[in-house]
This record gives C-alpha cells, sequence and structure tokens, in this order.
C-alpha cells in the first residue's frame, strides 16, 4: 500500500513536468535591445541644413554608437545637421558624425568599453537648445556588437511633483490589493498548519504553481486568462489531494515528527523551484492579455479593470471560504480536527479525509493567489519563494492557526510593504518596513495578534 501510494505521488509530479517540459521553448526566447530616442523641444522650426554629411549610413557589423534626436514640440521631427562626436577614456577622439534626415548617427567604435558623446551646441537649430547647457555630453558603455544607443537630455518637461495625499491614497490602494492576495496564501497556509500542525516551507512554490499552470493554459495552449485562471485553482487542488495521499499521509502513519516534515517540505520546495525555473526560464514571463490597462477612476482612488477584479475576486472567496469554515458540516470537522484530531478519530470522524479536504482547500487558495499575482504582474519562478516571508510573517502576526489573524496580518503586511518607501523606505527592500512591524508585534504579544481564542481553522 505504502508503495503504491509513493507511486502515485511520483506520477503526479510526472505529470506536472510532462506539461511544463513543452514550454521551455517558450523560455529561450530572446528580445531585440530597443533604442531609446532622445527628445528636445523646440519653439520654431528647425532649420534646414541637412547637408552631404547627412546622408543614411549602414550600421556597421561590430560595436557602434547611435543617438537618435527628435524634436517633441514639432510631431517628433528629426532634428538634423547636429554635429556629435565620440571620444575614447583618454581622450582619443573615435570619430564624428552628423545626424540625417531621420535625425540618427551612428559611430563605430573599434572595441568595447566607456565612450563620452559630446553634441556641439554651435549646431543645434535656431530656437532649440539644451535644457540644461552641462548635459552637451554622456558616457556610453558599449558592451555588445550593434547598436548602444545614448540619450541626451534634451527639452526635459518639468515634472509636477503629485500631491503626498494622492501618493498615499495609492499606496494604501495598492496595498489592499496586495494585503488580500497575500490573505489568500495566509489562509492555505493556515489551514494546513492548523489541522497537521506541518510548518510547509514549500507553500510559496504552491503560489508559483498557480502562477506557472495559468501561464501553461494561456501561453501553451492559447487559452484566455481567465478560462486559464479556472485551470490554474482545479489543477492546484488536485495536486495539493497528490501531495497529501502521496507524502504527507504516509509520512504521519510512519509517525514522522513534525521537524522532519518540515525538511521534508524544503526538499519539495527546492524540487518544484528548480521544476519551474527549467520550464518557464529565469526571466520573467507575461501572460497574453492584462499585461497593461490604464486607470478609471472610481472616486477619490483610481484602479485598472484587472486590478479591480483582483480585489472582487480575492474577497468573494475570501468571504466563501469563511463562510464555509464556520457553517458547513466539512468545516466543523476541520475545526475539531483542528482542535483534538486523537477525540476527532475516536469520535468516529475520518480525520484523514478531513486533512486530505483541507489540503485540497489550502493549495485551491494558495493557486488561486499565484493566478492573481501573475495577473497583476508577470510569471516568475522565484515568486513564491519571494513572497513566502510575507505569508509566514502574515499568519504569525496574526496568530498561528487561526483564520481571522491570517487576513489581519495579511492586511497589515500589504499595507506596510507598500506605504513604506513614502516614509523614506527604499523600494528594493520595502519588505523590511512589515518584518520589523512583526518583531515589534511578537515582542509585545508572542502569540500573534489574535492569539488563538478565535481560532476557526
Amino acid at each position: 500500500m505504502r508503495l503504491r501510494l509513493l507511486a502515485l505521488f511520483a506520477a503526479g509530479l510526472a505529470f506536472v513536468m510532462m506539461v511544463l517540459s513543452p514550454l521551455a521553448a517558450l523560455a529561450d526566447g530572446t528580445t531585440e535591445p530597443t533604442e531609446p530616442t532622445s527628445t528636445t523641444s523646440s519653439t520654431e522650426e528647425p532649420a534646414d541644413e541637412t547637408g552631404e554629411d547627412a546622408e543614411p549610413v549602414e550600421p556597421p557589423d561590430g560595436p557602434y554608437i547611435t543617438v537618435v534626436l527628435l524634436d517633441s514640440g514639432n510631431d517628433d521631427a528629426p532634428i538634423v545637421g547636429v554635429t556629435l562626436t565620440v571620444t575614447a577614456e583618454d581622450g582619443t577622439e573615435v570619430g564624428s558624425a552628423v545626424t540625417n534626415d531621420e535625425g540618427r548617427v551612428i559611430i563605430e567604435t573599434p572595441e568595447r568599453g566607456a565612450y563620452e558623446v559630446v553634441l556641439d551646441q554651435d549646431t543645434l537649430p535656431e530656437g532649440t537648445e539644451l535644457s540644461d547647457p552641462d548635459d552637451a555630453s554622456i558616457t556610453i558603455q558599449v558592451r555588445f556588437d550593434g547598436p548602444n544607443p545614448g540619450l541626451f537630455p534634451i527639452g526635459v518637461e518639468e515634472v509636477v511633483a503629485v500631491p503626498f495625499v494622492d501618493r498615499l491614497v495609492t499606496a494604501l490602494t495598492s496595498g489592499v490589493k496586495f494585503g488580500l492576495i497575500v490573505a489568500l496564501a495566509a489562509l492555505g497556509l493556515s489551514l494546513i498548519f492548523g489541522t497537521t500542525g506541518l510548518t510547509n516551507f514549500a507553500h510559496g512554490e504552491l503560489i508559483t504553481f498557480g502562477a506557472v499552470m495559468t501561464y501553461v493554459a494561456n501561453r501553451g495552449f492559447g487559452l484566455p486568462v481567465i478560462l486559464s485562471g479556472v485551470l490554474a485553482v482545479a489543477v492546484s487542488a488536485l495536486f495539493g489531494w497528490a501531495q497529501e495521499r502521496g507524502l504527507w499521509r504516509p509520512l504521519r502513519r510512519r509517525g514522522t515528527g513534525l521537524i522532519a516534515m518540515m525538511i521534508v517540505s524544503i526538499g519539495l520546495g527546492l524540487l518544484l523551484r528548480n521544476s519551474f525555473q527549467y520550464s518557464i526560464g529565469s526571466s520573467r514571463q507575461s501572460l497574453s492579455q492584462y499585461v497593461s490597462q490604464g486607470r478609471r477612476d472610481y472616486g477619490f482612488i483610481s484602479l485598472a479593470d484587472k486590478e479591480l477584479a483582483i480585489i472582487l475576486i480575492a474577497l468573494v472567496t475570501i468571504t466563501v471560504a469563511c463562510v464555509l469554515l464556520m457553517k458547513t458540516r466539512l468545516g466543523k470537522a476541520m475545526r475539531a480536527v483542528s482542535d483534538n484530531p486523537a477525540l476527532s478519530a475516536s469520535s468516529g470522524m475520518k480525520v484523514d479525509s478531513v486533512i486530505g479536504a483541507v489540503w485540497i482547500l489550502g493549495t485551491a487558495l494558495t493557486g488561486l493567489a499565484g493566478v492573481l499575482l501573475a495577473i497583476n504582474s508577470q510569471v516568475n519562478f522565484l515568486m513564491g519563494f519571494k513572497l513566502l516571508l510575507l505569508v509566514f510573517a502574515a499568519v504569525t502576526l496574526g496568530g498561528l492557526g487561526t483564520i481571522w489573524g491570517a487576513l489581519f496580518g495579511s492586511m497589515i503586511i500589504g499595507v506596510m510593504v507598500e506605504v513604506g518607501p513614502l516614509f523614506g523606505v527604499p523600494s528594493s527592500i520595502k519588505e523590511v518596513g512589515a518584518l520589523v512591524v512583526l518583531i515589534l508585534v511578537l515582542l509585545l504579544r508572542p502569540q500573534g495578534i489574535l492569539g488563538r481564542r478565535e481560532r476557526i481553522g
């Protein structure tokens, strides 16, 4: 029997790898570098001085520097006849050229390295000038064969500062959205921990699993994003059932301790993470729909359609899950097993079946978090792993094993992460603010904000 269960779990992993393998080709796609264009602001028409030196130049085979000058004040008309000179680090002049009818110059470099590009301001058309005369030269790092574009800060318009209140409202809205995504994953983690006591370090990969399955269905099989998300949640639930039957249930029956099972979860997380990297690559991947959307005003907040959908889907799902846990027979059974598995078993309850249902529901909720995260941003093999610490922080902050605590802690974490940069926290480490709050709360109340008195799962 034990060998059959292990074989079942191995077959489940093999199925996942079989589905993911065709996408390995998608991960090898490369994108050609684009050439940014410099813009200028002009009050008059550029002078008509094309000259013989402004003829189109064929790009060389080796590395070269290219600059394009356009007049943003005249429908992006090219700036013709402007002289640019390139010098090496030792001051040696590499070459000089005049912008052609497209406003472009191409100057070949002998090798890779740093070069200075100087714009001759005297050759600018009448009425066109640099925003800052000191910006007449830029340094370009030539790193590869082909075009190495340069951008001159010409005609940069003054940016009007956004009021702090508006930025705070935007950050709070983003924090609520992010908190709801974290809450779905935290709800799944709290359910599994509450009924089994397992600290599952592979939970972050279950988030990634939902996102990757959405990407598989959308980009691999051409299905719409909405249908892909529904299928991803269903496959996530099936994967949770396979884990329980093929791995965790045999370990429990053998009397494996929670520490040993936690170490097994770390190994499972590493296996899944590397499988995701193999299948979709290490770069970020986008879904075929809802990549970029404009925002609409809803009173004093503005949201894109996909952001509004994410918030509504998360709220409805969390509400349904909480009602299921509090009002249904299955929910009462889950709470009974969570409180006392031995007493539940002695009263005739099928504990293994209840734990199986918990794994199905928990991984479905976690997979949905991955689906919404993929729609909100992009798919990456590390996305769940990076979110795992915040999910643990949310569950611990609210109270281990409590559903309401997980939801409450998730909202605090989400808001802290998004609002932190407004108060000086660097965006690259904005998660630090939420973790500092976690430390402070645990120093004052180790059991979390809600403790165990509100425990329902």
